[in-house]
């Protein structure tokens, strides 16, 4: 499903190297954690992987299909790729269903079509009561379970998640975990979660380890 070939990367014009030739392969369905530690380069391979950012060198292909142009990358990330952000990136002023419904716009699917799976996304991650009020309203979990559903919305097949737990409480963080296992597991989803919660990575099919921007073990 996906395929990272020799990927290198840097910012402030080459003199902070964040990636230094990492390769990796992940099966369709497969459930997969990158551990390690703070800066380690987790954050930057996600962004690479979902298309938000370009590498210096090295190949990243999507179900067979490199990025080679910006409409094409813009395509994936909106209908084949979904990202679960530490710290939500959900709009304040807006409600809810307000920011779960930004996804469909952009690709425009049927606003009916897109309500019902809302909805349904919703009852299942236990927001559903919690759809009209805005952002701001909302808990940390409730955030959190919210930006799960947005991600879902256009029903991608690659799930990517950086540290989705890390601002929760320890109650909160295993029911949104557990939520994202039972979400991607379910729907035959691929996921690639980044997380420094050893316990966690061991709940899913593959461990990888980074450390100064490269995979050091599996």
């Amino acid at each position: 499903m996906i395929e990272v070939e020799d990927v290198w990367k840097s910012f402030d014009d080459g003199k902070i190297q964040v990636l230094k030739g990492v390769s990796l392969t992940v099966e369709r369905g497969e459930l997969l954690a990158l551990c390690g530690t703070s800066g380690c380069g987790k954050s930057t391979l996600l962004s690479l992987i979902a298309g938000l950012e370009s590498s210096d060198r090295g190949r990243i292909v999507i179900d067979g299909r490199e990025r080679a142009t910006e409409a094409e990358r813009v395509s994936l990330l909106r209908r084949e790729i979904g990202f679960v952000f530490q710290l939500h990136h959900l709009m304040p002023d807006l409600t809810l269903a307000e920011n779960c419904l930004i996804p469909v716009i952009a690709v425009g699917t049927s606003m009916a079509q897109a309500k019902i799976r809302m909805t349904e996304l919703a009852e299942l991650t236990g927001v559903g009561h919690r759809l009209d009020r805005p952002v701001r309203e909302l808990s940390g979990g409730e955030r959190q379970r919210g930006a799960l559903v947005r991600a879902l919305m256009n029903d991608p097949q690659i799930l990517l998640a950086d540290e989705p737990t890390g601002a929760l409480d320890e109650e909160n963080r295993e029911i949104v975990f557990q939520l994202l296992l039972d979400l991607t597991r379910k729907n035959g989803k691929t996921l690639i979660m980044a997380t420094h919660d050893q316990e966690m990575a061991s709940r899913c099919d593959r461990v990888l380890r980074m450390r100064d921007g490269a995979i050091i073990a599996s």
